[in-house]
């Protein structure tokens, strides 16, 4: 479908600069907003004196607590609805949308001055005087849920707001009991700032007259933010329209409506006039949702030939201050969903305990929970095999679950694995990373008195699903003959403008260049779906789009027997035209489309897809002793991403994802200080990006399956790499380091935690 690929649609627009993103928005008549900033971890707010700053010039107004109090606003709304350990629900924290009476972590919004350039709103803040009574700080989660730790609520005892369980507790002690072997892990996965190109921005507008909103945001979909937005407001979720263009990076922490959009939402409200704010990068640090941030232990159960007989899980995972609309449920149900990896393990059992601390809050973050799953289970198999003195290969060899043996029913009752192989994406990745030959490699690099790794790991991870009953999209014809499309995908770089056209202008036999996509438009047909989140977007999008493309045919196939004057029976469609059997008699289906326009419009539905994809992924890495700097060297992914439609767009999503995680094992660390919960990581200066320079030789190759689960045969390809690449990296660095003695290192893998590494070996 994608053959002759000439560029992204989006390509130009973006390389010319004439893409539009949040700060390119601007309204008649709009103020500018400033957000006063809490310096503290954890303090009860004394008296704010705003009197100041109300009267600086051009200040229209200043909030605080009181008026989000007065608004009424509530938490944000959470996806966990579900019960957990001993039928426990969700503890939900309130927030107001600025602090009200108290701050617990540092970079909560306090007060927003709205002024009518952003510099006097700025000039404005400086003037705003709050009072605070410091308390004592918690910023680590195992810390926080220990007995005599600071509360930061009186309603959740123990800084405990989610206890969540799953597998069989008593089947799993069972197996353990008649084990020859147990290896037990416990590794960092620490803390990670987002760090999107495009910071955190807004526009928000109100009519009086429609009592409507209008908000400008970077959004990964349209139902994602205005369903947060609604919930937290108590604005009805249809009042809120939602406008996004361009949007400099998603990964995850583009889903929510952050509180300052609410306030904003206020503001307009409140002023009669819009409102615009745009964070700097040091707010992006602060405030941006983080992820990560979990602690993960695991016990693997082996019998003496090395067959894996159960696994243990118990996670620690650092909520933040307060809840993000999805953080808890990818920290808790996802991973039960591939807790086995790609094993054969037959029982299991997971406990994840979710804390609150006076740190910013975390949220689904590339990957969302599925890269601790692997990286867990990847090195529990690595160690094993070093402890039972088993090749590291064979070992999974005997574990991995055959290719006849999917669909594959999981230990957990709602998790099949849709389709798969893999033995044969070790045995290609094996292949391709010329794996067999890395000896010498290794004698070579300890001849120049370098350390040497080879690391690999397999994964699955579920794709898809999310919380709405289904995922709608619509085609729609103007007099022209050209297709708008309508979905509620929110694309923030993945090419959607370009490979949603694709698979329409193949369905329909049609020129993609004369079919443009409008993905959540608020202007278009209300649908029903998700956003960009969780690699569902062809699934879902492009699911719906397909099932639309079909009944357009279908529609087509009636027109054309009218107009050909034959019955729609006698009519085969392909490539565009209808024809008729056995004839030369044709009509094209864009004819039909110019002649009869809305006619064509037709709209599709799929339940909401899940699937699995899968892959192996090996890294080579060397590292210098007397520096312990770690270089990779290569990287080879073999991927089960399900049936291809555009080849250079998969590529460029695995690139990315790949690049997030070893941004997240080489270097990437956001560390709080624990006496005073401030950040210590907050800039570019102090918190390590990864960069082209040290990316390594990609290597991208292809064993897949179709999917069953959807039309199009699709799997989750977005945060593939990043699922790969975190285990892969971390057993790659680790083999490098066994000559040593060293067998365990957490996360991030920087020259200095190398070297001292090595000095304390030596």
């Amino acid at each position: 479908m994608s053959a002759g690929f000439r560029g992204r649609r989006e390509d130009l627009r973006l390389l010319t600069g004439q893409g539009k993103y949040t700060s390119d928005w601007n309204l008649p008549g709009q103020l500018h907003g400033y957000f006063v900033r809490s310096d503290r971890a954890h303090a009860d707010i004394a008296p704010i004196d705003v009197s100041a700053a109300k009267g600086s010039p051009g200040v229209a107004a200043v909030f605080t607590g009181a008026d989000t109090a007065k608004a009424g606003f509530k938490s944000t709304p959470q996806i966990a609805r579900y019960p957990g350990r001993g039928g426990a629900t969700i503890k939900v924290p309130h927030r107001d949308g600025l602090a009200n009476g108290r701050v617990r972590f540092v970079g909560q919004e306090v007060a927003l001055v709205v002024a009518s350039t952003a510099l006097a709103a700025q000039d404005a803040a400086e003037k705003i005087e709050v009072e605070y009574r410091d308390l004592p700080v918690v910023t680590d989660a195992e810390a926080a849920l220990a007995p005599g730790a600071e509360q930061l609520y009186a309603e959740i005892p123990g800084n405990l707001c989610f206890d969540y369980e799953y597998g069989d507790e008593a089947k799993t002690d069972e197996a353990f009991s008649r084990a020859a072997h147990v290896t037990r892990v416990a590794l960092d996965s620490q803390r990670v700032v987002g760090n999107p190109m495009e910071p955190k921005a807004c526009l928000a507008a109100y009519d009086a007259e429609s009592d409507k909103y209008d908000l400008y945001v970077s959004s990964q979909g349209l139902s994602l933010m205005r369903g947060s937005a609604s919930g937290i407001t108590g604005i009805p979720a249809e009042r809120i329209m939602v406008h996004a263009q361009d949007v400099g990076g998603g990964f995850g922490i583009r889903s929510d409506a952050y509180a300052e959009y609410c306030v904003a939402m206020l503001a307009a409200k409140t002023l009669g006039r819009p409102v615009k704010w745009i964070s700097t990068r040091s707010e992006t640090f602060l405030s941006d949702y983080h992820g990560r941030a979990a602690k993960l232990i695991g016990e693997l159960a082996l019998d003496g030939d090395g067959k894996f007989l159960a696994i243990r899980i118990n996670w620690f995972v650092n909520a933040g201050a307060y809840l993000s609309t999805p953080g808890a449920l990818i920290n808790t149900l996802p991973p039960g969903l591939h807790a086995v990896n790609l094993y054969r393990i037959p029982v299991m059992y997971g406990r994840h305990r979710l804390a609150l601390t006076n740190t910013t809050p975390t949220t689904a973050y590339r990957g969302a929970g599925r890269p601790n799953v692997c990286y867990l289970a990847e090195r529990l198999a690595e160690e094993a095999a070093r402890e039972m003195k088993i090749d590291r290969l064979e070992l999974r060899r005997r574990n991995l679950i055959p290719k006849d043996a999917f669909p594959y029913q999981t230990p957990h009752p709602h998790s099949v694995y849709d389709s798969g192989d893999p033995h044969g994406l070790v045995d290609e990745a094996v292949k391709q990373s010329a794996w067999g030959a890395f000896e010498s490699r290794r004698a070579e690099s300890r001849h120049r008195g370098k350390l040497r790794g080879l690391g690999c790991a397999v994964f699955v991870e579920p794709a898809g699903a999310g919380g709405a009953p289904k995922e709608e999209a619509m085609i729609k014809f103007g007099e022209s003959g050209n297709a708008l499309l309508y979905v509620l995908a929110g694309p923030s770089g993945q090419g959607h403008e370009t490979v949603y056209p694709e698979v329409v202008g193949d369905a329909l036999g049609m020129d993609p260049e004369r079919i443009t996509l409008r993905a959540s438009d608020p202007e278009g047909p209300s649908l029903v779906g998700e956003g960009t989140i969780g690699s569902r977007s062809m699934m879902a999008h492009g699911g719906a789009l397909l099932i639309a493309a079909r009944e357009v045919v279908r529609k087509g196939t009636e027109l054309a027997a009218k107009e050909l004057e034959v019955a729609s029976t006698d009519l085969e469609f392909n490539q565009g035209r209808y024809r008729v059997k056995g004839t030369d008699l044709s009509i094209g289906i864009e004819d039909l489309a110019k002649k009869f326009g809305s006619a064509l419009d037709s709209g599709g539905e799929i339940p909401l897809p899940r699937s699995f994809p899968s892959g192996a992924h090996v890294a080579e890495v060397e590292i210098d002793p007397e520096t312990g700097v770690v270089q990779i060297l290569r990287y080879t992914a073999v991927d089960d991403c399900g049936r291809i439609i555009n080849h250079v767009l998969l590529d460029g999503q695995l690139h990315g994802g790949i690049a997030q995680g070893i941004g997240q094992a080489m270097g990437e660390h956001a560390i709080y200080d624990k006496a005073s919960g401030q950040l210590l990581t907050g800039t570019f200066m102090d918190y390590e990006m990864p960069r082209a320079d040290g990316m390594p030789e990609i290597r991208l190759y292809d064993r897949s399956i179709p999917s069953p689960g959807n039309p199009l045969g699709v799997k989750g390809a977005g945060e593939a790499g990043t699922t790969g690449a975190v285990p892969a990296v971390a057993n790659a660095v680790i083999d490098a380091l066994r000559p040593l003695g060293i067998h365990h290192l957490d996360f991030p893998y920087t020259p200095d935690r190398v070297w001292h590494a090595i000095r304390a070996a030596v």
